[in-house]
């Protein structure tokens, strides 16, 4: 545990390989990766493009099977579930933000944002009823009517968001969370995630390349090349990363703390 908390999700040794026919062979997204998220803990994975990170947040979200290792979601090994028992245990547990708002096309805003609720065995009125506040809340109830279509990137992006809060979720697990969103409203949104994750312990597993994201979060952790290189804390240089590192893992995991860190300590 850390402060008292139990882990909420926990992978080890994560190993991802995407098969292919080209000449360079098979790609491997992921090497080894051990990580570990607490209830109420917020962390963000950050790195360069084609590093891993949203490989390793499918993997986690049980939306991709590993190729070798095993993840934890509160204290059940995915790999081990049925595919009825995943989508149960996902359902009562952690919910998705993508790059892509994956909305439903067929229906409206509020809809869209209700029906995880409907699935859930939640009466029409009432799915609507949550969904239209949270719409609201996120300065989308003028636009609660609207369909997919006529939404803006941005505007689109609220509404996945507000579909990813309905379910009151332990866990989220968010691929650029803020990326389609104009400063104002992503200062909003990362507002309400700090409300959700200082009141209600909610935990928060963030893919960014967003300072203000990764500043949100309690730590940062840094992949390259499928590999865990370095830690951050809240002071995180998205900009100059080798400037913010607080501590540095090697390939066989080995964790350091960086030259000018021990110089500063004597070490």
């Amino acid at each position: 545990m850390q402060n008292g908390h139990k882990e909420i999700l926990k992978a080890d040794g994560l190993y991802h390989v995407y098969e292919s026919k080209a000449e360079d062979g098979n790609v491997v997204a992921l090497r080894g990766l051990h990580v570990t998220v607490y209830e109420g803990e917020a962390v963000a994975i950050i790195g360069p493009s084609g590093s891993g990170k949203s490989t390793l947040l499918k993997c986690l979200g049980g939306l991709m099977k590993p190729s070798a290792g095993g993840v934890e979601l509160a204290g059940s090994r995915m790999t081990r579930l049925t595919g009825t028992e995943l989508v149960k245990l996902r359902q009562k547990t952690v919910s998705f933000i993508f790059q892509d708002s994956n909305l439903l096309p067929h229906m409206n805003a509020l809809d869209n944002v209700a029906q995880p609720l409907r699935h859930q065995g939640v009466l029409p009125g009432d799915a609507r009823a949550k969904a239209q506040a949270l719409l609201d809340r996120l300065g989308m109830g003028e636009r609660s009517r609207g369909m997919p279509e006529e939404l803006s990137g941005g505007e689109q992006q609220r509404v996945a968001i507000a579909r990813a809060l309905i379910t009151e979720p332990k866990l989220i697990l968010a691929d650029e969370p803020t990326g389609a969103l104009d400063p104002i409203t992503s200062r909003e949104v990362l507002e309400l995630f700090a409300k959700l994750h200082n009141e209600e312990d909610v935990s928060f597993f963030l893919v960014t390349h967003n300072r203000e994201v990764a500043a949100f979060c309690e730590r940062s952790l840094e992949l390259r090349d499928g590999r865990f290189v370095a830690q951050h804390g809240t002071d995180v240089d998205i900009a100059d990363l080798s400037g913010s590192r607080e501590l540095i893992i090697d390939d066989t995991g080995t964790v350091t703390l960086p030259p000018d860190v021990l110089a500063k300590i004597g070490g």
